[in-house]
């Protein structure tokens, strides 16, 4: 726990600074921060700026000897895959270590091939290997649905998901799981599993992103994590493939996007080196700078690999 909290609750006043406590424990330097790194998702934090209240007050209340919610603090986060899971359960974890709840506050990703064995006795060992990785932080299980597999009866994800309720019954202190995956599939593994269901406290919904937020992450992306500059007819063209992509079933949100912009960054290697052996040399911005000519090395092949289909319209250069 925050020392400086408890310092700060235990003086015998008759009021309690809030906005100070929310300095003191660096909650307000976290959802800060989350705001820097996620464009968008406002009622994801709005949100999670409940669930931080919610945790801060109920400390607040044990450490004043007063009766706490015992609520779970297990969670579910729902939404198609790069709509910013990861980075929440991230943010979350912090705040959780700095209030005392996690001794770490790190992330453990797994999924079903993490957790469920091959053969009989294979799964036990497998379960318990990442509950204790996660222990002292977050267990965060991606694409959850998956571990439910009822018309396999050679399936052993029903024996993962029994150790996963044990843990969730019996070891409440230092370890939280997190259920993720899309809303529709997470409600049916829910339902199927109605013990795990009762042991969630804490619900978010993650919404896909719209076009100019999407946008808006491309620049971040291009700009602030891997430094090259660009114009607005690069943003232009960007924009037309966005708002192609994002018409197709396989659209991953960021994750498509990034995968989308490492392309674009070969393709622009090539181009710089196709300058270097016709001019001999090349000046620094040509290094750092996204053109027009870089996207006419597209090809339907490439969008097999992004979204699994190749039917996109190119942008004519």
């Amino acid at each position: 726990m925050c020392k400086t909290l408890k310092d700060l609750i235990l003086k015998q006043t008759d009021s309690i600074d809030i906005k100070d406590c929310y300095n003191q424990t660096g909650i307000q330097n976290i959802l800060q921060s989350l705001d820097e790194e996620l464009i968008g998702l406002k009622t994801v934090k709005n949100r999670l700026r409940e669930i931080c209240s919610v945790l801060l007050f109920d400390r607040i209340r044990e450490i004043q000897e007063l009766s706490r919610l015992n609520s779970s603090l297990h969670m579910a986060f729902t939404g198609r895959p790069g709509t910013g899971k990861t980075t929440v359960a991230g943010k979350i974890a912090q705040v959780l270590r700095n209030l005392g709840y996690l001794t770490k506050g790190h992330i453990t990703n797994v999924t079903r091939e993490d957790l469920v064995g091959q053969y009989v006795g294979h799964t036990a060992p497998k379960t318990k290997e990442q509950l204790q990785k996660a222990h002292g932080g977050i267990l965060f299980i991606d694409e959850a649905h998956h571990l439910h597999k009822p018309d396999n009866e050679r399936d052993y994800g029903a024996e993962a998901i029994e150790l996963l309720l044990q843990v969730m019954e019996n070891q409440r202190e230092d370890l939280i799981i997190i259920f993720g995956g899309r809303k529709e599939k997470l409600e049916t593994f829910f339902t199927s599993n109605p013990g795990i269901s009762s042991r969630i406290g804490n619900h978010l919904d993650f919404p896909d992103y719209k076009l100019q937020d999407l946008e808006d992450i491309t620049k971040f992306l291009l700009h602030n994590q891997n430094r090259y500059k660009f114009t607005e007819e690069t943003i232009k063209i960007l924009s037309f493939y966005i708002e192609q992509l994002l018409k197709y079933p396989a659209f991953a949100n960021v994750r498509t996007i990034k995968i989308f912009l490492n392309q674009l960054f070969a393709y622009q290697s090539i181009r710089v080196e196709e300058e270097l052996l016709s001019k001999g040399s090349i000046d620094y911005a040509s290094l750092v700078t996204i053109k027009n000519e870089d996207f006419k090395f597209f090809t339907g092949d490439d969008f097999i690999n992004i979204i699994g289909d190749e039917h996109v319209q190119l942008y004519k250069i």
